[in-house]
């Protein structure tokens, strides 16, 4: 597939999806949902999460374990030399 630049905004009715195709199987798997009103993420576990380093810094992603196998949510953020959680806590 082709790269493509905009120079004006892009638009659409129904969202967005940001996707990876598997070389070897053609598999799409979604990452993430940009709504009209909300981004929805696709939770990994933590086994899941990449390398921090420099590269990624600033990246976040929701993991389903807590780190711990726990099975609680919870948004980290990559420092680029480590994943900090960014919340976790319940709202109240």
């Amino acid at each position: 597939m082709a790269n493509t630049t905009f120079s004006g905004p892009v638009r659409s009715e129904n969202g967005f999806q940001a996707i990876t195709k598997d070389a070897t199987t053609g598999a799409v798997t979604v990452g993430a949902t940009l709504g009209a009103d909300f981004l929805a993420l696709t939770a990994i576990t933590t086994s899941e999460l990449p390398t921090a380093a420099a590269g990624n810094a600033g990246q976040v992603r929701l993991i389903s374990d807590n780190g711990a196998g726990n099975n609680e949510y919870c948004l980290v953020i990559s420092t680029g030399a480590a994943w900090v959680t960014a919340v976790g806590a319940a709202l109240s």
